[in-house]
């Protein structure tokens, strides 16, 4: 009877399981140079310094039908910034500004994915910058999804937000937009 009963528990739970679709686990494609955390800072109101930040990783877990349910991890080095100018990019490391060797790690881990279209979505989560800890949220676009040429599945999205510096104990010189834009684009790459 004990026999029987342990076999229609595993039973109902693999039918249970099996009509769930479970979110898919991706490491983002930083190999590859599929990903890109892109920068935009006013300078003295005249113009914008453009940069990136080359060395950071994360993972996310997706699933189509219920994005609700996604979540995304994302480790920066702030070191790896770059704005194709050696000595305006040693500036921006020094205390003056992001202080790299005192805060020298940056990450966004996702509290929430709220749906606002077919392809859109509101991802709010916890950024820790420059050693302060905020909530944040990225608007993102969902790009697509499937296999690629070497047998592998990927999915890609665009992600773009408008940090306030002055919430991270970051001023700029001047009196102009305190602000520095983000623009993400990510591919994670399937794991099996």
């Amino acid at each position: 009877m004990l026999k029987k009963t342990f076999a229609a528990l595993a039973l109902g739970t693999a039918l249970f399981t099996a009509g769930q679709v479970m979110a898919a686990d991706y490491k983002i494609d930083k190999e590859g140079q599929h990903a890109f955390i892109d920068w935009k800072v006013s300078h003295l109101g005249y113009s914008f310094i453009h940069g990136t930040f080359k060395d950071w990783d994360g993972t996310f877990s997706w699933d189509s039908a219920k994005p609700q349910d996604s979540k995304i991890s994302v480790d920066v080095k702030t070191a790896s910034l770059w704005s194709n100018h050696a000595e305006r990019d040693k500036h921006i490391a020094s205390k003056d500004f992001l202080d790299v060797s005192k805060f020298a790690d940056a990450k966004f881990v996702s509290t929430a994915v709220k749906p606002t279209g077919d392809k859109t979505a509101d991802v709010t989560g916890d950024l820790t910058f420059h050693g302060v800890t905020k909530p944040v949220t990225f608007k993102a676009t969902f790009n697509g999804e499937g296999k690629d040429p070497w047998g592998g599945e990927r999915a890609g999205f665009n992600a773009t937000t408008t940090l306030d510096l002055k919430d991270f104990g970051i001023k700029l010189p001047g009196d102009v937009a305190q602000t520095a834009q983000l623009d993400i684009s990510l591919e994670g790459v399937k794991q099996k």
